[in-house]
């Protein structure tokens, strides 16, 4: 397959993959290096490969990079079933093993950074290093949590049992797939705000128009949450890069970061100034951190 190369600000083309009967979009670019893997970049809740159109741009100068959309987002299909990172981590080792043929270094955003771990710590025969970028995930909890009060108690049982009604999840994803409500949640978590483009938000509302996204959305707050980061990390064995946008304001970068090193010490950790999606705010940055930790360390 040749390499395609596009600008920034155009549409990268890609194609399709058949995985248990589902139809899996993804996109390839770049040519195959013999002294370098390939990378395989997953993206986060609610994305997909057009979020990563800058990475793939910069990365294919130097890599075959490669990216998709896991089942449920972006253009892949969106079935009716349990989500969660068991699913997902089936998806990527079946389709590095199936259609790239070699060991990647995974690369996720948020919830693509989950699922990244799973692969890499569990299917260890698929991947050459895994690179976090305010990965999602929980860790076992050491230390007791403070019990909250009976009515912040009684209140979160009740919201929670309203929750996983399939109406209450419908109609609050109804609510949050508005464009307006999807930029304002763009704004609160990218720290240069005019990196939140109409594009962007375009590209993140028009796969909740398909069938079947509305249940996607209420699997993957209803359904068993996967392995701990924790006992995932005890089982990697491959180098980690960590890569935080530390203006987060879904999670304390400096604080998860200890917790990351407290379990796997050699790992490489970089701190830029960005939101939630570093990729995507400062990608010419992300993408020299990635070439050089790649090149020296897988």
């Amino acid at each position: 397959m040749s390499a395609t190369f596009v600008s920034s600000q155009d549409s990268i083309p890609g194609t399709y993959w058949q995985w248990r009967q589902q139809q899996i979009y993804y996109v390839r670019a770049g040519k195959s290096h013999s002294d370098r893997p390939p990378l395989l970049l997953i993206h986060g809740f609610g994305a997909s490969t057009d979020h990563w159109r800058k990475n793939i741009i910069g990365l294919s100068k130097d890599f075959e990079v490669w990216a998709i959309d896991l089942l449920g987002f972006g253009r892949s299909a969106k079935p009716n079933w349990d989500y969660s990172g068991d699913l997902w981590r089936d998806q990527l080792h079946d389709f590095i093993t199936q259609v790239i043929e070699k060991p990647v270094v995974l690369a996720g955003n948020s919830l693509g950074g989950y699922a990244s771990l799973c692969v890499a710590a569990q299917r260890p025969n698929t991947a050459k290093g895994v690179i976090l970028l305010n990965s999602a995930g929980p860790f076992t909890e050491i230390e007791p949590q403070p019990e909250p009060d009976l009515i912040r108690k009684i209140w979160g049982e009740l919201v929670l049992s309203i929750l996983r009604q399939s109406w209450a999840n419908f109609l609050l994803f109804q609510y949050i797939r508005q464009p307006w409500i999807i930029r304002k949640t763009l704004e609160k978590v990218y720290l240069d705000q005019s990196a939140v483009t109409d594009r962007l938000v375009e590209e993140i509302y028009r796969p909740s128009c398909d069938p079947g996204a509305p249940q996607v959305f209420a699997s993957v707050f209803s359904t068993r949450q996967g392995e701990k980061v924790d006992v995932l990390l005890k089982e990697l064995a491959c180098p980690l890069l960590l890569i935080w946008g530390e203006a987060d304001p879904w999670m304390n970068a400096k604080e998860r970061g200890i917790k990351f090193r407290h379990y796997y010490p050699n790992l490489v950790e970089h701190f830029l100034k960005a939101g939630h999606c570093p990729h995507d705010e400062v990608p010419d940055r992300v993408n020299s951190i990635i070439n050089q930790w790649v090149t020296n360390n897988c």
